[in-house]
């Protein structure tokens, strides 16, 4: 290992497995959740903090903070008891190994967005990258919209690769956004031929600043389908319910603020008609794709397989005469 690669990041050891017995032939994927930038209503943080309480895990690779924080520019909170400073908040930059409900295995690469030294840092996630034979990544962000809390939260994807974003919403746009060290590492690996995609949820401009666990909600069930991990989020929903209820109090009252979110509403409304015209195959948000042939065929083969085997039997072997008049009264007996 290189001398600034030592100084970047050190391994643990013994390092935990990383690939599980799963069978599937391929290497993990890498979830990249760091925070910092982009991350309108604490999605990107809380999507982190979530796995991390969440799932099984165990550290991978620790950063050097000290290399990549600028602590004047980002103070860690102190809590301080009488005389006594007694915590201070950890700035911890690292990737984790984690196991899903169903023991299946990926990485975690969470903690504080680098304020320094996002070329060496994104070099050191590309070798890691290369070195555990990472598959996909898929780098989360959230960014402050003008959509109302009223509808399902919008979260659009863009990739190198079809099979991370097919079906999800695209912006179909150019535009330039501020650089941002997850957007480094997404460019450097799709320059390296790599398998990698960004989820961006769109939250209220008007709810940035506080949680927003729709947006949490809505990245990690994006992931969960795309990467096929059994993820629990029943947690988040309750989050959603009391933060529902929190806004139905602040908003009903104020005609100002119903006013803003009913033209909100309508913009969303008009937007989401044209991209279903433009994007007929699309999953709109709040729609659940339909089954394939194979998909109801499999849960089919499943129901019979339930059955016990004489029932499966005569349920299949029966013959039923529909012919009008086919019906035996006496069979109903006191039914008629």
């Amino acid at each position: 290992m290189h001398e600034q690669e030592r100084s970047m990041y050190e391994l643990e050891y013994p390092a935990p497995v990383v690939k599980d017995n799963s069978g599937e032939g391929k290497g993990p994927t890498m979830v990249v959740a760091m925070h910092g930038y982009a991350d309108a209503g604490q999605a990107v943080e809380s999507s982190a903090d979530h796995l991390k309480a969440a799932l099984e895990n165990r550290q991978l690779a620790s950063f050097n903070s000290d290399e990549l924080i600028d602590y004047r520019s980002r103070r860690p909170a102190v809590t301080i008891d009488n005389d006594r400073a007694l915590e201070i908040e950890p700035m911890d930059l690292g990737l984790k190994v984690l196991r899903d409900n169903s023991g299946k295995s990926f990485l975690l690469l969470s903690g504080p967005e680098p304020d320094l030294r996002w070329e060496a840092f994104t070099t050191a996630v590309v070798k890691l990258v290369e070195k555990f034979d990472i598959e996909d990544t898929i780098m989360l962000y959230a960014a402050p919209m003008p959509v109302p809390h009223t509808r399902p939260t919008v979260v659009t994807a863009h990739g190198s690769s079809s099979r991370l974003t097919e079906g999800m919403v695209s912006m179909d746009s150019t535009m330039m956004v501020p650089g941002a060290a997850a957007l480094y590492i997404e460019k450097a690996l799709a320059d390296k031929g790599r398998t990698v995609a960004g989820y961006t949820a769109h939250v209220p401009h008007y709810l940035a600043a506080s949680p927003y666990p729709q947006a949490t909600l809505e990245l990690l069930d994006s992931v969960a389908k795309a990467a096929q991990l059994n993820i629990p989020l029943g947690s988040i929903e309750a989050d959603i319910s009391r933060v529902e209820g929190q806004l139905e109090e602040q908003v009903t009252g104020s005609e100002e603020i119903e006013s803003v979110v009913q033209q909100l509403e309508q913009q969303y409304d008009a937007f989401m008609e044209r991209y279903r015209q433009e994007h007929p195959q699309a999953i709109m948000p709040g729609e659940e794709p339909l089954p394939s042939a194979e998909e109801i065929s499999e849960e089919f083969e499943a129901f019979l397989a339930s059955l016990n085997e004489e029932d499966s039997k005569g349920f299949i072997h029966t013959d039923f005469d529909d012919r009008e008049g086919s019906v035996d009264d006496r069979d109903l007996g006191d039914d008629i």
